[in-house]
């Protein structure tokens, strides 16, 4: 008989689902128009992305904007660094307008962005949000003087302001003092801890600056971005404990492929699962030929895998095996998750809900038709040397069997037919 080893008595309590930890920081808005995009407090954690367009060319950054948006980003940030591009953020925003696209923009400022907000309000007024470097506003007195002209930009335009410490453009003189106190100290800290403090430290006082000088503090996110997997983790759990602000996590320069995506993911599950960070990015370098919206793509995937939130309809599929030699489950795996994503933009305002189906796509007989029961919607294909029939099962009852040559094309169609006739009638409800 089997034995289950220190099981707990009769009526004891079931094993609880993690879930990540409570941090209730204060809520900034991001707005254009109507539209309204939440960042912390009850709000869920918000994707973003950024453009890597030449921003002096409207039309090319718009269409990117919108290919972002449509693909799951909630704001997009864009590059401010000329006064030529400065010039074309109106022009940018007026576009996506035309084209329906509400969605809000970032102006991402370095060096000179003082200058730029001041000399070119329409692209003040055309942006929803600032990020700001506090690296390099500059030094000294002008320091001082160039960051409050941005928060005072962001005051008169009623914009939020993403304070964002990276630790590539760290304020030198800020660094400096750190190591000097360090120096000084019975046990003196290594390198790495004064790097960690010099970017908190720089966040949480510059964000308290903008407070002093009349900046509302929940329009403030901060943000400390590292390259490291567990210097990240160290920066924003202390970064967390010390203030309220709402966090911006990311993963600076995080790299191309797999590694850039593994790592991103390694360092943001660990921190939303301790309940840190309200808005995130995932900083990939495309790699040649490869959508800018794939980043987009690995950020959606983070959080819906976590059970953070849903945005597309999942797809579960094996793996493969000797039992499944034929490349045909693959096929259609890949096929049916394109085109679930490639509809999500119409289904989304279409059929309200669709983004928690679960479809299964399995290779033989082993898991396919159990996993296929356990799915909305599944199909079992034929593993090596089965019987060439693919059993279609709907809300866990076998509702059809397909054969032939277009066994992939059939079952899209049923898909299809299956969303259509399940949320069609709660949309026209609605």
């Amino acid at each position: 008989m089997l034995s289950i080893p220190n099981a707990g008595p009769a009526g004891a309590s079931p094993i609880a689902m993690a879930s990540p930890l409570p941090r209730r920081s204060r809520q900034a808005r991001v707005v254009w128009g109507d539209r309204v995009v939440t960042v912390g407090g009850d709000a869920p954690v918000r994707v973003q992305s950024m453009t890597n367009t030449d921003t002096v060319d409207a039309i090319a950054t718009a269409i990117q904007v919108k290919e972002l948006a449509q693909a799951g980003s909630e704001f997009v940030r864009i590059t401010v660094n000329t006064p030529e591009a400065a010039a074309a953020v109106p022009y940018i925003r007026e576009q996506l307008d035309r084209m329906g696209e509400t969605v809000p923009l970032v102006g991402d400022f370095h060096y000179n962005g003082h200058r730029l907000l001041t000399e070119f309000p329409d692209c003040a007024q055309a942006l929803s949000k600032y990020r700001i470097n506090p690296g390099n506003v500059g030094k000294g007195d002008k320091r001082d003087r160039q960051f409050g002209q941005m928060i005072e930009a962001a005051m008169r335009w009623d914009k939020a302001v993403r304070i964002g410490v990276n630790w590539g453009s760290l304020d030198q003189e800020l660094l400096a003092g750190l190591m000097d106190a360090n120096s000084r100290r019975a046990q003196p800290w290594d390198a790495r801890q004064v790097m960690y403090e010099a970017l908190i430290t720089s966040a949480i006082e510059s964000a308290q600056r903008a407070e002093a000088m009349g900046l509302d503090g929940n329009q403030i996110i901060l943000s400390c971005k590292v390259s490291g997997v567990q210097d990240l983790i160290a920066v924003y759990r202390e970064l967390a404990r010390r203030c309220d602000y709402a966090l911006h996590l990311g993963l600076t320069e995080a790299g191309m492929g797999t590694k850039g995506t593994v790592a991103s993911a390694a360092a943001l599950s660990v921190l939303l699962q301790e309940g840190i960070g309200d808005t995130i990015r995932v900083s990939l370098t495309p790699q040649p030929g490869e959508a800018r919206t794939q980043e987009v793509v690995v950020a959606s995937e983070i959080l819906q895998a976590l059970g953070l939130r849903i945005f597309v309809p999942s797809v579960t599929a094996c793996p493969g095996c000797g039992r499944t030699t034929s490349t045909t489950f693959q096929e259609l795996a890949k096929q049916i998750d394109d085109f679930l994503r490639s509809q999500m933009p119409v289904w989304r305002t279409r059929y309200p809900g669709v983004e928690k189906i679960k479809v299964a796509v399995m290779g033989c007989i082993v898991n396919g038709p159990g996993e296929s029961k356990h799915a909305d919607i599944g199909i079992s294909l034929p593993g090596t040397g089965e019987a060439p029939s693919a059993p279609v099962f709907i809300d866990g009852e076998k509702a059809m069997t397909l054969r032939g040559e277009h066994i992939a094309q059939e079952f899209q169609q049923v898909v299809e037919d299956y969303i259509s006739r399940r949320f069609g009638a709660t949309a026209e409800a609605l």
